[in-house]
């Protein structure tokens, strides 16, 4: 129980001091953007995505340059209210972190939404946000 304190205490301050980073600046005109597939696409999985970006460029996640990020990958999700964390990794939310700016992924049959977010070297999504639009794609079986 001593050191029960001590731990909410430290991670109460690690909470504090994400909330307190500074977004990093993105370009007027950046763009990301979804090569492929495109918009309405119906395809056969697994299914090849590759990522497009315009203004910007690439850097793998722990590396900080000015007007770079790196690609996440949101499926059959929202991006997050908070624009201002780094985006949390998850089934639905996919980090490219080494700078990658394509992928595979298997999905169910059916209809699925994609949508490509940048994030800085932290995964903070830049300020304004460089987002796609989102897509939607159909998975044949």
């Amino acid at each position: 129980m001593r050191f029960l304190i001590p731990g909410l205490l430290l991670a109460a301050v690690a909470l504090v001091a994400q909330a307190d980073l500074p977004r990093a600046p993105s370009p007027a005109g950046a763009e990301v953007y979804f090569e492929s597939p495109a918009d309405g696409a119906t395809v056969k999985g697994p299914v090849t995505v590759r990522f497009g970006l315009k203004g910007m460029g690439v850097a793998p996640a722990g590396i900080k340059f000015d007007n770079t990020g790196h690609h996440h990958l949101l499926i059959d999700t929202d991006p997050p209210a908070d624009l201002g964390s780094p985006l949390p990794a998850s089934d639905h939310v996919v980090h490219f972190g080494k700078g990658q700016t394509e992928t595979t992924i298997s999905l169910a049959p059916g209809k699925h939404t994609l949508q490509l977010v940048l994030g800085d070297a932290l995964h903070i999504p830049h300020d304004p946000p460089v987002m796609s639009k989102k897509i939607t794609i159909t998975v044949k079986p």
